[in-house]
């Protein structure tokens, strides 16, 4: 079974837009909050694959909004991957209310770039396998 990595966050009042709900720029917010906790988890974080001459970039998101959510709510955030390879990586967010109910679902393909150069990077086959126990299919 592949892991999730799992977090909350707490939903403040500059969070709040005019529809009195969680504005839509704060889910990308807490996809990268969900991105840089999946790194640390497979042991790359940040500050340290950049000392190593690379680091991570996104090249597109996608949320799809269910229900809003509001202030004074604590929104769970699971982060996963549907698809690795040398090139690059697929996340996978879900945000869920304090019912456990979804409130969207998102998406970001992601992949690394040599710092000099800034020309994608492929990963080696170790550090590849760092990300596998992520990594689960969707049905």
């Amino acid at each position: 079974m592949a892991r999730k990595i799992q977090f909350q966050e707490s939903v403040y009042t500059y969070q709040i837009d005019f529809n009195r709900h969680v504005s839509n720029i704060v889910y990308i917010q807490w996809m990268e909050i969900g991105r840089l906790k999946l790194l640390e988890a497979v042991g790359m974080p940040v500050h340290k694959i950049e000392e190593k001459g690379f680091a991570p970039i996104l090249i597109e998101t996608q949320i799809r909004y269910k229900r809003p959510l509001f202030l004074g709510d604590t929104v769970d955030i699971r982060v996963w991957l549907s698809e690795i390879n040398q090139l690059h990586a697929w996340m996978e967010f879900s945000f869920h209310n304090p019912d456990g109910e979804l409130t969207a679902r998102g998406r970001q393909r992601g992949l690394f770039i040599d710092l000099k150069s800034q020309r994608p990077m492929r990963l080696n086959e170790e550090q590849l396998s760092t990300f596998q126990p992520f990594v689960k299919q969707e049905k």
